[in-house]
């Protein structure tokens, strides 16, 4: 055998060991040359008497984080050369035997004859769990870092290689579609009691249980293909079998108001599936994951979610000339929530971290809100106490500037008002000098009138958290006009160190994120005061495909940090720059009511102490008319909740303070929830096609408004018939 991505060996008792080992990667991916060299370890394995059966394990440090989805662009591409070359039927079915060939590579493992057994440690997702399911036996390490799991569903997809078959006979099929639908990571006694693992081991001993349990006569018979074989929740078609399938298709419904295609393919496959024998079951999956590969929203989705994320994640925008910053020791000077959020991640990731507030109790107040996010963590059995202790040890929480000396970075997360966050610069400088790059965590205040009072502008940064940094996984990077390479260059490797997605964006009053999901929350006010139901508001922009309605997430920002927002706005740029109507709102929330959001348990909603929030009656004091909901458009309401964000991120690529559509749609993806389905906002255009969204914006436009308006860049390209991932994608950048 050829083998240049696994290493295959046999011991005296017959037993093969075959390791996963490829070359120059740190993770072991599933690609066509793993594939054909999988299937020639498959053949010779049934073929050759001497063998008694095989042991896969990983050379990694990890066992696989599964297939590497570029394979699936290279596919559309071969689709449509074939399509040209030979027709649509032969398209079709090339795509489709293409599609399903990992799976009939692990079922021909499952059923050649001879037993194989996985040795799991570290990740083992998607395709590579996939593979360990078609194994007759599971050896898991008992450890904290090893996790088995199906995630498709999260780019878009499905499990395509006998996932959704396997998982429906091994456990309770309520379980089996949550696992599935959720895309979650089990971790090994979870792994063991849902029968997805059959022995957890010490790291050190998986290869030699997985060996023994081979010698001791271990069988090549999947439980499925026995003649005994029951699902565990016995036929589909039973009292209990409906029972489940009906509430199933309920709470697909209510969670994906059927905007994700792949998850209705979930249930498809395993519905239909249950009611077949292994092999008819696995062309059906097989038939439902090659029309989800098709599907935009895939397409979309594993664009954005996948290939952008990795490569943004992996320095896409790092100027290539600085060397690494090597980051060792950090300043956080402002211990508040954000402050302490930035604190953490850092620590967690193994900085040393000096934490600094305007007096002690202030700075010890952000180290308990360490302590107690770490505590959480160690309850959960996500760290160990020795853990704990650690991570604490790493940050100093003091009220002294001088502590900051030697700091590699320092970031100023104090209170929104430029001369408090102009003090704490110079105090910091006055210390660390102006060769240290120092960030300022701003969300509203532009860079460049900050760096004004900094020694050294070209060494002076934006970095927008979101909140809880600790869950959040965007960071904007943000270039005042005076920084420099290395000030960036520094950021991103700091946001790379925190294990967090970074987006970079030129200087502007909101910068990219909170550009567009301000006109989100904008569009739910200016429907309030139309008369729309509060409650219609809200359940529409989840239809959309939103996390929350407008009304919702206003309460979590909290409404007079958004008045303050308004009031600074007026006085900067003048009455014409803000919405009367959102000012109505916010005024008679704000300031007549005393209504703030979450934070004082009064906003849009009622926050009752032990109880569920719940809108608040008074806000029909807001509609100008009250109108009927049956006579409202469901649709255009959709549609307005997102236009208004995807033109105002088309109108951030227009101004040049985006200048790379795979920032604007993982920006609006993970920065604010942007209907994950379609990619982002700017793939929400393209999908559309710059012609159809351009004649969209003037219909809403012209019926509700001027903020519809799409900039002169949308009307160009849509006479052009141009895209913008064709315009400023890859290959522009790349010319």
């Amino acid at each position: 055998m050829n083998l240049v991505n696994f290493r295959f060996e046999t011991d005296a008792n017959g037993v093969a060991l075959l390791t996963w080992d490829m070359p120059e990667r740190s993770m072991n991916v599933i690609t066509p040359q793993v594939m054909d060299e999988l299937e020639q370890v498959v053949d010779a394995v049934g073929a050759d008497p001497a063998i008694k059966g095989c042991v896969i394990c990983s050379g990694k440090n990890a066992f696989s984080g599964g297939a590497d989805l570029s394979m699936l662009q290279q596919g559309a591409a071969e689709y449509a050369r074939t399509q040209k070359a030979q027709g649509e039927e032969a398209a079709k079915k090339l795509f489709f035997d293409t599609s399903r060939r990992l799976s009939q590579i692990y079922r021909k493992l499952e059923t050649c004859g001879k037993p194989f057994a996985a040795a799991i440690h570290g990740v083992c997702l998607g395709g590579a769990f996939e593979l360990a399911l078609a194994c007759h036996y599971r050896v898991m390490a008992d450890d904290d870092k090893t996790k088995v799991g199906l995630p498709e569903i999260k780019v878009g997809l499905f499990p395509g290689a006998g996932g959704t078959q396997r998982v429906a006979r091994l456990m309770q099929t309520g379980d089996a579609l949550q696992f599935l639908f959720r895309g979650d990571q089990a971790k090994p006694k979870a792994a063991l009691g849902a029968g997805l693992a059959h022995e957890l081991a010490p790291r050190g001993e998986i290869i030699e249980r997985a060996r023994k349990w081979l010698i001791d006569g271990g069988k090549a018979l999947a439980p499925w293909d026995a003649r005994e074989f029951k699902n565990p929740t016995g036929k589909v078609f039973s009292p209990t079998g409906m029972m489940i399938w009906s509430a199933a298709n309920a709470i697909y419904r209510r969670e994906t108001y059927d905007n994700y295609p792949a998850a209705k393919a979930i249930l498809h496959a395993v519905y239909e599936g249950l009611q077949l024998p292994m092999d008819q079951a696995l062309t059906v999956e097989s038939r439902w994951f090659a029309h989800i590969l098709r599907s935009k929203e895939a397409a979309a989705m594993i664009r954005t979610l996948f290939l952008s994320k990795t490569e943004l994640e992996k320095g896409a925008r790092r100027p290539a000339s600085i060397a690494p910053s090597h980051l060792k020791k950090i300043g956080v000077i402002g211990a508040g929530f954000m402050g302490a959020g930035v604190a953490y991640v850092s620590a967690l990731n193994g900085l040393e971290v000096i934490l600094l507030d305007k007096d002690q109790p202030s700075a010890d107040k952000g180290k308990a809100t360490i302590d107690a996010l770490i505590t959480g963590s160690v309850a959960k059995g996500r760290a160990s106490a020795d853990e704990k202790d650690a991570l604490l040890a790493r940050v100093k929480a003091t009220e002294n500037y001088a502590a900051l000396e030697g700091c590699d970075l320092v970031i100023e997360a104090v209170f929104e008002d430029r001369a408090v966050k102009a003090e704490a610069t110079r105090r910091a400088q006055a210390v660390v000098g102006p060769d240290v790059i120092f960030a300022s965590n701003t969300s509203t205040l532009p860079i460049t009138s900050l760096a004004e009072t900094t020694l050294a502008p070209e060494n002076f940064i934006g970095v927008h958290f979101f909140s809880p940094v600790e869950k959040m996984l965007l960071v904007e990077v943000i270039l005042g006009k005076k920084t420099g390479d290395r000030a960036l260059a520094t950021a991103l490797d700091f946001v790379r160190l925190i294990k967090k997605t970074p987006i970079v964006v030129n200087d502007t009053r909101g910068f990219f994120a909170n550009r567009c999901v301000l006109n989100f929350i904008r569009e739910g006010h200016i429907m309030l005061t139309e008369g729309v139901p509060p409650a219609m508001i809200e359940n529409v922009a989840r239809m959309a495909g939103m996390p929350v309605g407008p009304l919702s997430l206003n309460d979590e920002v909290a409404l007079d940090l958004g008045w303050r927002i308004l009031t600074a706005t007026r006085q900067d740029l003048g009455p014409e720059a803000i919405d009367p109507a959102q000012e109505r709102v916010l005024q008679f929330m704000v300031e007549d009511q005393g209504r703030f959001g979450r934070k004082n348990s009064k906003g849009f909603y009622d926050y009752p102490t032990g109880g569920k929030k719940a809108l608040w009656p008074g806000l029909s004091a807001l509609a100008k008319t009250r109108l009927d909901p049956e006579s409202l458009d469901v649709a255009e309401l959709k549609q307005r909740l997102l236009v208004v964000q995807a033109v105002e991120a088309a109108r951030t690529i227009a101004e040049g303070v985006v200048t790379d559509p795979r920032e604007a749609d993982i920006g609006s993806v993970l920065g604010f929830g942007f209907a994950p389905f379609t990619g982002g906002a700017i793939s929400y255009i393209d999908g559309m096609g710059c012609a159809a969204f351009v004649a969209l914006c003037d219909r809403l436009a012209g019926k509700y408004g001027s903020r519809f308006t799409p900039p002169q860049l949308l009307r160009e390209m849509a006479a052009n018939g141009e895209s913008l991932y064709n315009r400023f994608g890859a290959s522009s950048r790349a010319a």
